[in-house]
């Protein structure tokens, strides 16, 4: 499979990639859940509600069983009542975690990468540095490619592109290692390096 690489001249060359990782037929199940896997496994139990042994109600009847027309009531705990304790209360001890296996993750990655390249949202580029730390800098090398909201894939951190990129909305750089479906999904569009597609078949294969 060829691909379009944009070099630093502005010019446009071929470059071969794997089928079997770029060519891959969209699987729709299979994204769904690489997504809630990421989005699951990424989530944090901070939430904390109180049960009917932990709320303040004394634990005394409040009227006696029969006689009065009213309902039974055995505690002012109850969940029933305004107060109450809840019955199945959110703990901090909550586990939101949902395996998925790495060979369906590569897959789901090699499959969002694909329909990414058939929608002509994924654009790589033979080199993407800049030498000096300016936010200016970038924004005026991602306005010459014609970019606004995009997601740089690099095989390496670069420190000037890290800390140029932090205040630019819409726009990250990750490294291939730390690249996550959710922003692959997420981003207009996706510019990723010779050397990061490299480093992509590497891992994907």
């Amino acid at each position: 499979m060829e691909l379009k690489l944009i070099c630093s001249e502005n010019q446009t060359e071929n470059i071969i990639v794997s089928d079997v990782l770029f060519n891959r037929d969209y699987n729709e199940a299979l994204v769904h859940q690489v997504v809630t896997s990421y989005l699951s496994n990424a989530r944090g139990a901070t939430r904390a509600q109180k049960g009917r042994s932990d709320v303040a109600k004394s634990t005394r009847k409040p009227w006696r069983q029969k006689g009065t027309g009213r309902a039974r009531a055995g505690m002012a705990s109850s969940p029933i009542w305004r107060g109450g304790g809840r019955i199945f209360p959110n703990s901090p001890d909550e586990n939101f975690q949902k395996k998925i296996n790495k060979k369906m993750y590569r897959a789901g990655i090699s499959v969002i990468l694909s329909q990414l390249i058939r929608d002509e949202r994924l654009l790589i580029t033979d080199t993407f540095n800049i030498d000096t730390c300016k936010t200016k800098k970038l924004s005026e090398k991602l306005k010459e490619i014609g970019l606004s909201e995009v997601l740089v894939i690099i095989d390496e951190m670069n420190e000037n592109l890290y800390l140029s990129a932090r205040n630019i909305p819409h726009v990250a750089i990750v490294e291939v290692k730390n690249v996550d479906p959710v922003s692959l999904l997420r981003f207009e569009k996706v510019l990723i390096t010779k050397s990061g597609l490299k480093k992509f078949e590497e891992l994907l294969s």
